[in-house]
Formats: structure tokens, sequence, C-alpha cells
């Protein structure tokens, strides 16, 4: 019987680097919630692996053991065929292998392989905000953190993690502020505005691009970028808000990817 799963988009709010290991991985505290737009994927029984990938991303993508789709199955000790249909930009910051890999591990019973696939994996395996400290393994459910209408906007330009954090200077800043408690949308928005993403200006010195898809992000309450990038948000007042946003942002720049979102609330 076949099983469908969905891996909507990861989004860091926030994003900050505090240290580096001696073995070269960075630590990081972050707030990261999840949009209402994703990758859709389908597993069947099968009698060896096999990995099928269509939709609007679906070009480059590998369909062998370099997919964190297919070592995510392996690493569950599963033969199936896996149909994914690529609805998110490749290297775009918000999680679209990681939370693939995130569905199939779920679906599969076999969440405890979530870190050997990459620091990202273990924070998509709940769809809910979650605060992600260390490389990414240490990671707990936040309350009180309100359902958001965001704008995504990518460029199109894809962003090597590497390469940005190559281009970040200081490794050792300060966490998020820890006083995770707030009332109404206004004091989080507040408190959001507060907080950073250490990587936002590495990435944009390095690809202009993300400058200007900040820019395109007006009448938004916050703008910032997600992850390592390219992706950028927009937080907006309401839904409508954000959907004629979108609209401008897609008719001035149709070859972007734009979407209009909500996140999951806690």
């Amino acid at each position: 019987m076949a099983i469908e799963v969905f891996a909507p988009a990861k989004i860091n709010l926030t994003l900050h680097v505090t240290g580096q290991r001696a073995d070269g991985y960075h630590l990081l505290d972050s707030l990261v919630v999840f949009a209402d737009v994703g990758d859709r994927l389908t597993i069947d029984p099968a009698p060896q692996m096999r990995l099928d990938v269509s939709g609007p991303f679906s070009v480059g993508v590998p369909t062998d053991e370099r997919n964190l789709v297919w070592r995510a199955a392996e690493l569950a000790g599963a033969a199936v065929r896996i149909s994914l249909e690529k609805n998110l930009p490749h290297g775009a910051g918000i999680g679209g292998g990681s939370s693939d890999a995130a569905a199939i591990l779920r679906a599969l019973g076999a969440e405890a392989h979530a870190l050997a696939l990459g620091a990202d994996v273990p924070v998509c395996l709940l769809d809910a905000p979650q605060r992600m400290r260390g490389i990414g393994e240490v990671v707990a459910p936040v309350g009180g953190v309100p359902s958001l209408d965001l704008v995504l906007v990518n460029p199109g330009i894809h962003v090597p993690t590497s390469d940005v954090f190559k281009r970040l200077r200081s490794k050792d800043n300060p966490p998020m502020d820890a006083r995770l408690h707030w009332p109404d949308h206004a004091t989080f928005l507040a408190w959001l505005a507060e907080q950073r993403n250490d990587l936002q200006a590495p990435a944009a010195s390095g690809n202009p691009a993300i400058l200007a898809a900040l820019k395109t992000l007006k009448g938004a309450e916050l703008a910032r970028m997600s992850g390592s990038g390219s992706t950028c948000f927009g937080v907006y007042s309401d839904a409508e808000a954000a959907r004629d946003a979108a609209a401008e942002i897609a008719e001035k720049q149709p070859r972007w990817w734009v979407r209009a979102v909500k996140t999951v609330g806690s």
C-alpha cells in the first residue's frame, strides 16, 4: 500500500552562528518554522530501490544514492520505490532535501538516523516551531510562536552553504535572546526584529540577487534571508497582504520563485 507524505519548506526565522568546533562544524542557534508549501513523496513497496523525480525543480536532481531520499530509505532498511515531486528550488535555504529525507525517515519509522543525513534533517522531523542548536542535533519545540503570513522569494540562484560560511568573518556570535515568551503577534515580531541571520551578509556579499530579493519585499513587517540563502522571506500583516505582495513581485520578476505561504504556529 502506497504511503504519501508531505515535506514542507523549512524557514529559519533566525540563524545565529555561535561558534565552530575543532572538526569544522559550526554551532548554531535558530528558530525554525515550516510553511504550507513543499515537496510531495509517495512510497511504494518494491523488490529493489528506485527513485523517480518529477515537478518544476526535478531537473538535475539525482535519482540514485547521491540523493538524501535514497540514503534515508537505505538507512531505514527498506526496499521501496519513491516518487518525489520536487516543488522547492535547490540550494535555497529552505531545507528541500533535508525535509524530503526527514519525511522518508518518519514514514519508515527510522527517525534515529536523521543526524547521519545532515545537520538540518533532525529539525525537519517535526513540522512545528522549534529551536535548533548545536550543529543541528539539539532541537526542542517552542510554544507561543504565532502562525505567520509570509512571502517567500527565491531569485533563482544556488548558494553553496560552504561558500557562505567561508565568507563569515565572525564565527563566535551571541545566541538568540532566550526570552521565548510572546503574548501576541506584535510582541513576537518585535522580538524577531532584534534577532539575526548571521549568514545573510556573507551570502549577499557574493550574491547581489539576494539583496535584490530583499528589496522586493516592500510593505513587509520584517524581511530576512532564510538559512544560508538564497530564499528570502517577508512577514506580512495578513494572508491578503501576502498574496498581493507575492503577485506584484511575481509580475515584476517572472523568472523568480515567489510564493505566499502560511507557517505552522504552536
